[in-house]
C-alpha cells in the first residue's frame, strides 16, 4: 500500500484519464503506482515515455523478453 494516496480517476485531467484507460486495457485495472505518478502529470507523461520506449525495443526476440520479464518479477515478488 503506497503512503501517498493516488489521484481518482474523478479528479483527474484529461491526460492522466486517458492512462488510466490505456492502463486498464493492459494490466485490467488502474494500479496503484500509476494513480500516485498522475499527481505529476508531467512526471507520468515521462513514465509513459520511458515505458513505451521499452516496448517498442525490438533488439531482443519477443520471448526471450517476456521470459525475463517473467523471472525478474518472479523473483522480486512483484505481481505484475
Amino acid at each position: 500500500m503506497a503512503r501517498i494516496q493516488g489521484v481518482d480517476g474523478k479528479q483527474a485531467g484529461l491526460f492522466v484519464r486517458l492512462a488510466y484507460w490505456f492502463c486498464k486495457r493492459k494490466v485490467g485495472r488502474v494500479i496503484e503506482p500509476i494513480r500516485v505518478h498522475a499527481h505529476v502529470p508531467r512526471l507520468l507523461r515521462g513514465l509513459a515515455a520511458m515505458e513505451m520506449a521499452q516496448e517498442a525495443v525490438r533488439s531482443v526476440d519477443p520471448l526471450v523478453k517476456a521470459i525475463a520479464q517473467i523471472r525478474v518479477a518472479t523473483r522480486i515478488g512483484c505481481p505484475f
